[in-house]
């Protein structure tokens, strides 16, 4: 059922939680992970004027939210396992159990997350290249790629590689990477295996690097192995990509993007992806943003990239959050 105010999600959560007052709203964030708390507590430091009837449709939206569940709390670890594997499938369900029981039973992997992405590598860039790998593939996409951007370059392309050919984690690696987050934390961790890394992970986390150092990495890992170096691309959402999305999707896209960003990224882009865009456009903003690409000239690679990462970056937050479909190569969905 769609919302009935008209303020965004996190807005309506800010609203929400600023009427519960100081202490249930506490407890509230403490269930929350880094990125929700991010987002809420900046949309709660920026509301102004919000108004009476907003307030209560908020509330009332809760509690008709709220009136239409049952059997709050339980849940069971067969229970969702099985609810997962039947809507995902057992391959894609396995990575997601796995990801959602380790992070229950863990303190000091999901310290980490809270973690500046400067002080993670600092905690981990002495440790061995294959804890490094599990510990990134472990963290949100995003912030493993800050994280590696940090690490030293010459460790990167190993780090990705190890990351890439990831196939579960041995009890034993565990163990160690246990080891190294109860000193680091006095974290313990009750947990046998985990499906993390693989292919995919290392493309996704290479997505959010810089283009320069993207490219660097990807060339290292093709001098080592030039077979896993193009699965890893096949893999990965570039920018070029954008031209697979359906209309809808470019739609809210564009809508969400500033006229200057847009510019520069399509002084790098393909007729297709140019046609792709001015399609979905207006008849007069599609003829604005010719004139302007027209009069923009001649700009550096470095300044197009950085656009083309920008937009991306929202692209991909919007996937996040179920507002548009990434799709590669219109079939594989990678957010």
């Amino acid at each position: 059922m769609e919302p009935k105010s008209k303020l965004s999600g996190p807005n309506r959560a800010a609203v929400f939680l600023m009427s519960l007052g100081e202490e249930a709203a506490a407890e509230v964030l403490r269930h929350m992970g880094p990125k929700e708390v991010q987002s809420v507590g900046t949309a709660m430091a920026s509301l102004t004027n919000v108004s009476k009837s907003d307030v209560a449709q908020v509330v009332d939206d809760f509690v008709a939210t709220v009136d239409e569940q049952t059997a709050l709390g339980m849940g069971s670890d067969d229970y969702i396992r099985s609810v997962l594997n039947s809507a995902l499938g057992k391959d894609k369900a396995d990575g997601v159990i796995d990801r959602i029981l380790l992070g229950r039973n863990s303190k000091g992997l999901e310290s980490l997350k809270w973690m500046d992405p400067r002080a993670v590598a600092e905690v981990i860039r002495l440790e061995h290249p294959q804890i490094i790998a599990i510990v990134l593939s472990y963290l949100d996409p995003d912030h493993a790629a800050s994280v590696l951007s940090f690490l030293p370059d010459r460790t990167q392309p190993d780090i990705l590689m190890r990351i890439a050919t990831l196939d579960g984690v041995q009890p034993t690696a565990l163990q160690e990477l246990d080891e190294i987050l109860e000193r680091q934390f006095a974290g313990n961790m009750n947990v046998k295996s985990s499906s993390v890394g693989g292919i995919k992970s290392a493309a996704t986390i290479l997505n959010f690097m810089d283009s320069s150092k993207e490219g660097s990495i990807l060339d290292k890992v093709r001098d080592v192995d030039e077979a896993l170096s193009q699965k890893i691309q096949d893999l990965m959402f570039v920018f070029g990509n954008l031209a697979d999305l359906d209309d809808r999707s470019i739609q809210s896209l564009l809508r969400e993007l500033s006229t200057d960003s847009l510019v520069m990224a399509l002084k790098g882009a393909d007729e297709h992806l140019k046609d792709r865009i001015f399609k979905n456009m207006s008849k007069r903003a599609g003829e604005m943003l010719q004139d302007d690409l027209e009069a923009k000239g001649p700009v550096r690679l470095s300044e197009v990239e950085a656009a083309q990462k920008e937009i991306l970056g929202i692209a991909r937050r919007m996937a996040e959050a179920g507002e548009i479909v990434l799709g590669n190569k219109g079939s594989e969905q990678m957010v």
